[in-house]
């Protein structure tokens, strides 16, 4: 065993040598909290830039777009010149009855029968294109969500490691979840009733001049009143639908985090701190929605009074048009009936404005997500090892999870095929940000690592982690049968594997006194079991992982002292003939390793073996004589 021994700087690290967690378990969440992402007054968000995004992402499905304007346009078409037919009906019988009341004829009812169904015929049509648009719509709506869904899973697998650090759980969950499914009621409901709306406001404006160009400008009058107060109320909400949508996220985190965490919340008494930022968080999204709902809650009532405006000034023109007889009593009959059809979808329009402001906010939220930095891309000629041998090599290290706080310095050692490293050194001293590194969670400040004598970063990610089983010290376990958990290690192995590798571990025991033994499902909390039998099975899934190199933090640290003999026994028959690397607080479990190094700081301080170091008296052996004072060594 050759080593080479860093050159100690002193750069004390309070991140505690891992990834920023922004709090851990504290009632103030990840990254700050969520009162940190947000602040009243922030400016509103790019609208334009995230609608362009949108239809871009729409890009694939222009046809059917197109096709869906064009039934849009026939179902509308259809729909708006019924009025007008149905007024020459009104002015027949109109013409009828007075002629009857003069004697100088009578009502032609067999054209007031044909007008009649013909315009049933063309209602019927409206409706059957109308439901084919909404049919369309709706499977471009889910496919468009599928896409989004899709995209945002592959996107967290292409973060790095450092996103979720500083990230709360709820935060990407809410991008999925609420994100997508606002987007996809919009495209499914909102976005036909939109198409819908502009094409009835100009077919109807169409008609109305056919009818009298002096009632419709009557009529477009009313417009820019309209719109400016639409302008306006939408500028007012724009900043409330924004906060609101990110309150949202924030309260999805801080329930997901107190939910996965409420042991250690109820231990520590943390109930009425967790309420208290519930209500605080709560307070803030409720605010924003009761805005934002309330000014748009106001278009609908205020483009109604607007429209009655000029609804009775068309009437009082009409009827004075009417006696001059510039215009007869079925057109008048026909254009009432379509300033009602058109200032309804411009209300409708008004109406939907919160739900756009909403689907906007959600869809920017998917996109900035979609837009995160990645992990920079495997190399395009990776290495190919026809067998792994596990010298591994560091050379000149250094890291920082920030730039300006490197808590790695000038790290360099090497550990031959088989070797037994162990490396120990208090909290923060920098020990499980190695094994981050080796399996390039992290990349690497400024120096190298080497498998073999390649770079890490000459090998893909998933040929480099192949290399590797690990066991942390959070065990993880998915809801799903114990058997496949442990198979969760190696997809191709057959149930003999399985318990075969449950046996080295000396998980097979406990698991044939459970109920359904291997067959039985761990639910999604992994209540069920306990934490030192967690372990156990995760040890388990890497024993039937049989990699070159082995990384075990803590690996032993929630199992009892009787179960810590037998795994230990268990792992040193595993760790023959593989490079192992052991991190560990509990100093008994690593006295027989071929090389021990001593961590501070980010440097290695000592290293040696375990007689070697306590001898010299130094870091190790204070380390080692505080947990062992008044024990025979």
């Amino acid at each position: 065993m050759n080593t080479q021994s860093s050159n100690p700087t002193t750069n004390p690290s309070p991140l505690g040598g891992r990834a920023p967690m922004g709090g851990g378990m504290g009632m103030g969440g990840r990254g700050g909290g969520p009162m940190a992402m947000m602040r009243k007054g922030e400016k509103p968000r790019d609208f334009k830039g995230t609608l362009k995004k949108l239809i871009q992402y729409l890009g694939q499905y222009r046809l059917l777009i197109v096709f869906i304007w064009l039934l849009a346009i026939a179902s509308t078409v259809a729909m708006i010149v019924g009025p007008k037919i149905l007024g020459n009906a009104t002015t027949k019988l109109f013409e009828g009855v007075m002629a009857q009341i003069a004697g100088t004829g009578s009502v032609d009812f067999g054209y007031i029968g044909h007008i009649i169904v013909l315009i049933l015929m063309l209602y019927l049509v409206s409706a059957l294109l109308s439901y084919g648009q909404g049919w369309i719509m709706a499977n471009v709506a889910m496919n468009i969500t599928y896409r989004f869904r899709k995209d945002i899973s592959g996107k967290i697998n292409r973060m790095p490691l450092k996103y979720f650090d500083g990230t709360s759980h709820g935060e990407v969950l809410s991008r999925i979840t609420n994100d997508v499914d606002t987007v996809s009621q919009t495209l499914n409901q909102s976005l036909t009733q939109i198409i819908t709306s502009v094409a009835t406001v100009v077919g109807v404006l169409v008609m109305m001049f056919t009818i009298s160009w002096q009632m419709t400008l009557v009529a477009v009058a009313i417009l820019p009143l309209s719109f400016g107060i639409i302008a306006l109320i939408i500028g007012k909400s724009q900043v409330f639908f924004k906060r609101q949508q990110d309150y949202l996220g924030h309260i999805n985190g801080h329930v997901e985090e107190m939910y996965g965490g409420h042991v250690v919340m109820k231990a520590f008494n943390g109930e009425a701190r967790s309420v208290e930022q519930f209500d605080q968080i709560n307070g803030i999204l409720f605010d924003s929605a009761w805005k934002s709902q309330f000014l748009t809650g106001l278009l609908f009532p205020i483009m109604n009074f607007v429209g009655n405006l000029g609804y009775v000034a068309i009437c009082i023109l009409g009827g004075y048009l009417a006696i001059q007889g510039s215009i007869t009593i079925g057109d008048i009959q026909a254009f009432i009936q379509y300033v009602r059809s058109f200032t309804q979808p411009i209300s409708q329009i008004a109406n939907i404005s919160n739900i756009l402001q909403q689907t906007l906010a959600a869809a920017e939220r998917v996109f900035q997500f979609l837009a995160e930095p990645e992990e920079i891309p495997d190399t395009l000629t990776p290495v190919q090892l026809d067998t792994v041998e596990g010298r591994v090599d560091f050379k000149n290290v250094h890291f920082g999870y920030s730039p300006d706080k490197i808590i790695i310095n000038d790290f360099s050692f090497y550990a031959e095929p088989g070797q037994k490293i162990a490396i120990v050194g208090p909290t923060g001293a920098g020990k499980t940000t190695m094994v981050k590194l080796l399996m390039r969670f992290y990349d690497v400040n400024s120096g190298a690592i080497l498998v073999d004598g390649h770079n890490i970063k000459d090998f893909t990610r998933g040929d480099l982690r192949c290399m590797f089983g690990m066991v942390l010290q959070d065990a993880w376990l998915y809801n799903g049968p114990i058997m496949e958990n442990i198979r969760y290690g190696r997809s191709s192995a057959t149930d003999e594997e399985v318990i075969a590798a449950a046996k080295a571990a000396h998980v097979d025991h406990f698991v044939r006194t459970l109920p359904e033994g291997y067959n039985m499902v761990l639910n999604e909390e992994t209540t069920n079991i306990s934490q030192g039998q967690m372990q156990l099975l995760t040890i388990a899934r890497a024993i039937l992982a049989d990699p070159r190199i082995l990384i075990l933090d803590e690996a032993t640290s929630s199992v009892d002292t009787h179960t810590e003999v037998l795994i230990q026994k268990a792992m040193d028959i595993l760790m023959k003939g593989r490079t192992s690397f052991i991190i560990a607080h509990r100093l008994s479990t690593i006295r027989d390793a071929d090389w021990i190094l001593v961590m501070k700081d980010g440097d290695i301080v000592e290293q040696g073996k375990h007689a070697k170091l306590l001898a010299k008296k130094g870091f190790y052996a204070e380390l080692y004589n505080s947990q062992f004072e008044g024990k025979e060594i």
